[in-house]
């Protein structure tokens, strides 16, 4: 999974990026670096892979594996629910040839009338994970952006660039691994950290669904 719009609260905190940007990458100060400087080289600019530090942290790879298990849990339930409903279709239609027409089409028009209430609750489990991904990912950004800014002090920068907007550039001004140790050193999986404002999507248990169940042919009179 990748950042996305999530990493839209890092992307305002860097904007003097833009800045650096009209200036050729060749024309940027270089000196020796401090001591922790990104492979023995300094620039005034350092570049940012913002994906991989989401997804190579430890509070990011703790805020994916919580959604892939809540996509999983919502599989698994939509699967049963599949499963119930076509038990139930199959009843309904054993029951056809026994029951008056009039009851049978009130029996189907019911059955229907549940296939489309389930379906309509399933999609807005699916809607909540997706609203739970979104929320988590901008919390960690809004964490990520002290940290990284007391890095940028330390290394002398005075601007971060986000990789995914460089075209060409050298590999020594990337700071990535640099910012994925300073982060989990201070932030760890993220679980010390207090909790988003009660109706956040971050905390609590997560929603259940992803793909909705199928609903049944109609059942005919």
């Amino acid at each position: 999974m990748r950042g996305g719009g999530a990493g839209v609260g890092l992307r305002s905190a860097l904007m003097a990026a833009a800045v650096a940007m009209a200036t050729p990458l060749a024309a940027q100060v270089t000196t020796p670096a401090p001591t922790d400087g990104p492979s023995g080289t300094f620039s005034s600019v350092v570049m940012l892979d913002r994906e991989r530090l989401f997804e190579d942290s430890q509070m990011g790879r703790a805020i994916l594996a919580r959604i892939e298990a809540a996509s999983a849990e919502l599989i698994a339930e939509n699967r049963r629910l599949e499963a119930a409903l076509e038990a139930e279709e199959r009843s309904l239609t054993d029951q056809r040839a026994a029951l008056p027409p009039e009851q049978f089409r009130t029996l189907a028009r019911d059955f229907d009338t549940k296939v489309e209430d389930l379906r309509v609750a399933q999609e807005v489990k699916s809607r909540s994970v997706t609203r739970m991904r979104d929320t988590e990912q901008q919390r960690f950004f809004e964490l990520a952006v002290p940290v990284l800014g007391a890095l940028m002090q330390d290394l002398g920068a005075v601007a971060i660039i986000d990789r995914s907007a460089v075209i060409l550039s050298f590999d020594r001004i990337d700071i990535t691994d640099q910012a994925i140790a300073r982060l989990d050193a201070e932030l760890g999986d993220g679980a010390a950290l207090p909790l988003p404002p009660e109706g956040g999507e971050a905390q609590g248990p997560v929603p259940e669904q992803v793909p909705q169940a199928p609903e049944p042919a109609p059942v005919q009179p």
